[in-house]
């Protein structure tokens, strides 16, 4: 019986490695986009996220979800959530690394590329914890249209200190930032939010009503959509009232997700919580509109790195595990899903790195349409990018002892958050119509590729006939921004990636033969050469 419990062939696990410098698509966006000082930080916090024991605390915040606690052992009404250790280990690390905050801290050219290559790292680790760091970030700019409620709050949302629990802000050494937007009736349609906001004598106003997503419940303050008498507008709500007292933050239940565990969504339920108008009355999309902003970018990061650490778990077990007497990173079809998936990786990646560095440059032409086709398309590919690696490991690639499951069920999640994928498109569209500017900035960007690859012109000159055809352009809009979207990825692939990674892309995305299944690339790509460069090199 012995000799059954013998295990071979079965590779190691991806540990003790760094993940920054293994991915060299991003390693490059750092140094093309103005943040290379980061690269010695970056590659610190790569072999801190590559660790035996970051991998850990990701594996036990998932196994161990937050728990719900609505009143002490008294009967207290207290409206808490706890978390295993290892969320607040992980929580120590992005905060100390200033992942919340590191553009507004040290506004340097490349910050924003310099955040998101730390990001993308850090959240290798694990995802769920990426949520409230992500709102926090994006909450500076919101509060400045204030300025003194951001004099208030900005140097308690900077602070690099992970201070949990729910206390006085003024006496915490930092806080953190959520927000509450939609409502069970109607979602992303958030004008139709029934939240009531009514002045008080006081200045301040009293919310009365419930929120039907508003994800980790135990940040300090939260900017939150409420009808005032003027209309829907903006409001800044903490948990602790300054005088210590809790405001009213009545947390019905914790979300029973599909994935991201680790992380808590709640239905809180206002009655009477106090709230600072944060922008004037019946502005309130226009004044949170900032913090969606970052936030749909952070949506781009996240899938773009899920789909980074998919590929590298791919091909690291492809690397090391046999079949049919050969490693199967050296069986050609194999080689051919690998190199599909790294290629896609790829394509989110170099796009990623150029949404941050508009945002650092405030090329807001560009910004408009770039990021929200970014959104839409990149999140669209993180399912089918998770579902195809985690098929290269076959059946242990479904057990949840191994990462990709985790990876799977995680991956879904960006294209509902910040507006599902048609609410992306309409707001392509919008843009579109509204913004001549903003589709001249983004042809000028695709532009620049000009008369590298035949295919990128054949496909930008077939998307120029399409913008130009107005009729039933909502039914075609999906389309439409598919197709902008990879004639976008196409020109930065192009101009950045190496040869073998740009001609597969264009071959197969822009060249019309690709299968739409992973592992279809036409005959003559360098396939070899795409899944060389995606391979983790573990020691």
């Amino acid at each position: 019986m012995a000799a059954t419990h013998e295990v071979t062939n079965q590779p190691p696990p991806l540990t003790d490695y760094d993940v920054f410098a293994a991915d060299l698509a991003l390693v490059e966006g750092v140094q093309r986009h103005n943040a290379g000082w980061a690269i010695d930080a970056l590659s610190s916090l790569g072999r801190r996220a590559g660790s035996e024991q970051a991998q850990e605390w990701g594996r036990l915040a998932n196994v161990n979800p937050p728990r719900l606690v609505t009143h002490d052992r008294y009967g207290h009404r207290i409206d808490e959530v706890e978390f295993h250790p290892s969320w607040h280990s992980l929580m120590t690390v992005a905060v100390g690394e200033g992942l919340h905050c590191l553009p507004w801290t040290d506004p340097k050219p490349g910050a924003h590329v310099a955040r998101a290559a730390g990001f993308a790292v850090w959240s290798q680790a694990e995802g769920g914890h990426g949520c409230p760091i992500s709102m926090t970030h994006a909450a500076v700019p919101a509060l400045r249209v204030d300025a003194a409620l951001a004099a208030e709050w900005e140097p308690r949302l900077m602070s690099r200190s992970y201070d949990p629990g729910l206390r006085v802000p003024a006496e915490k050494a930092g806080c953190l930032a959520g927000m509450g937007m939609t409502e069970k009736q109607g979602g992303s349609d958030v004008r139709t939010n029934t939240t009531r906001a009514i002045p008080a004598s006081d200045g301040t106003y009293r919310l009365t009503g419930h929120k039907w997503f508003t994800s980790a419940p135990m940040c300090d303050v939260f900017l939150v959509l409420a009808q005032a008498p003027g209309g829907l507008t903006c409001f800044v709500v903490p948990r602790i009232l300054p005088d210590g007292e809790r405001n009213p933050f009545r947390i019905q239940r914790l979300k029973d997700k599909l994935g991201n565990k680790s992380n808590a969504s709640s239905e809180p339920e206002f009655d009477e919580t106090v709230g600072w108008r944060l922008g004037d009355e019946g502005a309130g999309v226009r004044t949170i509109i900032e913090m969606v902003t970052m936030t749909r970018l952070d949506c781009v990061m996240g899938t773009a790195t899920l789909m980074r650490a998919a590929v590298a778990q791919a091909t690291h077990h492809a690397r090391h595990r046999q079949a049919f007497g050969r490693y199967l990173i050296d069986q050609p079809l194999m080689q051919l899903v690998l190199a599909d998936l790294a290629v896609e990786s790829e394509a989110a990646t170099t796009l990623m790195t150029r949404l941050a560095a508009a945002v650092d440059d405030d090329e807001s032409a560009f910004k408009r349409l770039g990021l929200a086709v970014g959104k839409y398309w990149v999140c669209k590919r993180g399912p089918a990018v998770a579902s195809e690696a985690l098929e290269c490991f076959g059946g242990n690639g479904y057990v949840e002892d191994f990462p990709m499951a985790r990876i799977y069920r995680e991956a879904p999640l960006n294209s509902i958050w910040e507006g599902s994928g048609n609410v992306n498109v309409l707001d392509v569209l919008r843009g579109l119509a509204r913004e001549p500017g903003a589709w001249e900035a983004f042809r000028n960007e695709v532009a620049l590729a000009t008369g590298a690859d035949a295919r990128l012109d054949a496909a930008m000159k077939s998307l120029e006939a399409e913008l130009a055809d107005t009729s039933d352009v909502e039914v075609r809009a999906r389309r439409l921004v598919e197709h902008m979207a990879l004639v976008l990825q196409g020109s930065l692939l192009v101009r950045f990636a190496p040869p073998a990674v740009a001609d597969a892309f264009c071959a197969s995305r822009l060249g019309g033969d690709w299968g739409h299944a992973f592992g279809t690339l036409p005959a003559g790509v360098d396939a070899a050469a795409i899944v060389e460069r995606a391979t983790p090199k573990v020691a």
